[in-house]
């Protein structure tokens, strides 16, 4: 299992203001939790395991689009467990950050993300909250959207920490 209580339960957040026609999250930042993971050969289940034990049970095990989009249904986080990327968070001309094996990101509905490039063997875990599905939005939101992207659901617990976790401090409980 990751050894992420060696780690301070902490996370670098970043805040997105709408970009283009990507609406990114007005009031919930993106977390991004570095090296809380062991990558390695069993880094995929591990993921899925934090994952489920933490409530938000794993989906699909993929990489990340090399397109900019976004979701107005579903919160999600991302577990990097080899490799790495330069993912642009908040559409175009957003945010470059760099994940590696071992990183995990959590993007709050309407978060713009897009994969700018990553090595051969770059792999991530997925998940929502319970009962979220991820949409697949490529451009302008509608007003439906937006009002969406406001009212999915507040996770019950932070992914990789659990009830007490930086997504509880940092979104706050409820909103």
């Amino acid at each position: 299992m990751s050894d992420h209580s060696r780690h301070a339960e902490q996370a670098e957040t970043l805040h997105l203001n709408a970009r283009a026609w990507v609406p990114n999250n007005p009031r919930l930042p993106v977390l991004i939790y570095r090296q809380v993971l062991t990558p390695g050969e069993d880094a995929v289940a591990l993921a899925q395991r934090l994952f489920t034990d933490n409530g938000w049970p794993a989906q699909w095990v993929d990489g990340v689009f090399d397109y900019h989009h976004y979701h107005a249904t579903a919160h999600e986080v991302l577990a990097f467990t080899q490799g790495e990327a330069q993912l642009m968070l908040g559409g175009p001309e957003g945010e470059l950050v760099t994940v590696r094996g071992g990183d995990v990101v959590l993007l709050p509905a309407g978060t713009g993300h897009c994969n700018k490039g990553s090595s051969a063997d770059f792999t991530v875990v997925g998940a929502y909250p319970p009962g979220q599905q991820a949409d697949m939005c490529r451009a302008a939101a509608s007003e439906e959207q937006l009002a969406q992207i406001e009212t999915v659901p507040f996770p019950d617990s932070d992914p990789v920490f659990g009830a007490e976790g930086p997504m509880v401090r940092e979104w706050g409980r409820g909103r």
